[in-house]
């Protein structure tokens, strides 16, 4: 696993004691990175999680979970809703949260609540093609980046801060990469990060 960094500054006006952080993500043939998340930890703790603002939902839709991806604070409520013509069976064997939703049909809901962070995969007893993950954050500066591969973050702490790359299909142990940074106390930073990939582990699953 090779993290290429490419570090740029560039200064401007913003609050006193806050600056703007883009993170850029791609492989190293250039293509984009989507649904990676990057939890940012400001002097290596986590900043304080906001109020849970849910709802936080992955849809059954068209045999697929929607979306591929999702981050919840720890505490939060996860809805499952199925918007399919036949059931689903939605389960996970994960560490942070074990869990089964047994068969249940359209236009019905389950939920779950994840109280312990970490990555939850997620499938379903019936349809093994669906696959999507709950990524549980401890630290309110996390996000997932877009189809660009981006991700932004405004007002992040001046200092040292630690960032945490997370991917389902990244080449590392636990499929995260831990980088280091210092945040000036105003302005804007970018990186670009370099990420290898596993292949996804069916064809034409997502990135």
């Amino acid at each position: 696993m090779r993290v290429g960094l490419a570090f740029l500054v560039a200064a401007s006006a913003w609050p006193a004691l806050a600056a703007e952080l883009t993170v850029e993500l791609r492989t190293p043939s250039g293509q984009s990175v989507p649904n990676a998340v990057v939890s940012l930890y400001p002097g290596g703790g986590p900043a304080p999680l906001a109020p849970l603002r849910g709802p936080f939902q992955i849809a059954q839709r068209n045999t697929q979970f929607q979306p591929f991806v999702l981050i919840v604070p720890v505490g939060g409520q996860v809805a499952f809703p199925n918007y399919d013509s036949f059931r689903h069976h939605v389960y996970s064997f994960s560490p942070a949260k074990r869990f089964e939703l047994k068969l249940y049909a359209r236009e019905q809901d389950r939920t779950v609540r994840f109280d312990k962070a970490g990555a939850v995969p997620l499938g379903c007893n019936i349809h093994d093609q669906m696959t999507a993950f709950v990524k549980v954050t401890d630290t309110g500066l996390a996000a997932r980046s877009d189809a660009a591969g981006r991700i932004f973050f405004a007002n992040v702490p001046p200092g040292p801060v630690v960032a945490r790359v997370w991917h389902p299909w990244l080449r590392l142990p636990g499929n995260q990469a831990e980088l280091r940074w210092t945040m000036p106390a105003r302005g804007s930073q970018r990186h670009a990060l370099t990420l290898k990939l596993r292949p996804p582990p069916r064809p034409g699953a997502a990135y």
